[in-house]
């Protein structure tokens, strides 16, 4: 049978986050990979803002699973996202802890310093997302693949990028045949790598999927996550609009009106 992404309708949630940054659009998917591969552990390798963890988050949280959530990062920055201070760690604070800190930890630690908290062959889904040159993803995912459980799934973000020294791309393309895998080459790209020995059935037809089906599947999740950037966006220009009606030159006039 083909992939059906219509049988994971939880694509099609308003995300509770919504950063505007390139992995938005990958929003959707994030919600129908938990539907699919309902994991008892998530683990995320580099969260900064929390774009990405907060969207798996919130797929745990709407469909009732009993997974255990863990985002791994400094929160110091490295040479792609530039350094900064505590302040990107006190907003993801003020935002995830009353939403999902029942199931979900957020660990200040090295990806390395980390991984000795984890069992082996424990965890189901495991996105990562830190330093993105080559030696820095390849040391990650071999670090953490004795991690991955008979039905983990590895995810990549950007695999796509050929810029400022990403090098995920290019282990992607090392290792990508040595799995069963899909490609979503929008938004820097964001590869899918089923590196268990059991892949659940639910993903298998995505990993299946063969030309036109493969961008048939891509779009339907792309203009998803398209339409809720489009939304933010409109959002955003309402509450400035009011705003500045409220408080600018317009509530001068409104009171220049009333006294007419």
């Amino acid at each position: 049978m083909p992939f059906n992404p219509l049988s994971c309708l939880i694509c099609l949630a308003w995300p509770r986050r919504l950063n505007m940054n390139p992995w938005c659009e990958h929003i959707p998917f994030a919600f129908a990979a938990v539907q699919i591969l309902k994991p008892g552990i998530f683990v995320e390798l580099g969260t900064n803002t929390g774009q990405s963890y907060c969207a798996f988050c919130q797929a745990v949280d709407m469909l009732g699973l009993d997974t255990a959530c863990y985002a791994i990062d400094t929160w110091r920055g490295d040479e792609h996202t530039g350094p900064y201070g505590d302040e990107v760690l006190k907003e993801l604070h003020s935002h995830h802890d009353a939403l999902y800190g029942r199931f979900s930890t957020l660990i200040r630690k090295t990806f390395d310093e980390a991984v000795a908290h984890f069992h082996d062959a424990t965890v189901d889904i495991l996105h990562i997302d830190g330093l993105h040159t080559y030696e820095a993803v390849r040391h990650d995912f071999e670090t953490w693949l004795p991690k991955m459980s008979s039905r983990g799934v590895v995810l990549f973000h950007d695999t796509n990028m050929h810029e400022r020294d990403f090098g995920v791309w290019r282990l992607w393309s090392e290792i990508k045949n040595n799995y069963p895998h899909f490609e979503f080459k929008f938004s820097a790209g964001l590869g899918v790598l089923g590196v268990g020995r059991e892949i659940p059935d639910g993903i298998k037809p995505l990993f299946e999927a063969k030309s036109e089906e493969a961008v048939a599947i891509s779009k339907f999740f792309q203009s998803i996550g398209q339409g809720n950037i489009q939304r933010k966006v409109l959002e955003n220009k309402i509450a400035q609009m009011t705003q500045e009606a409220s408080t600018g030159p317009f509530k001068k006039f409104k009171k220049y009106m009333k006294r007419k």
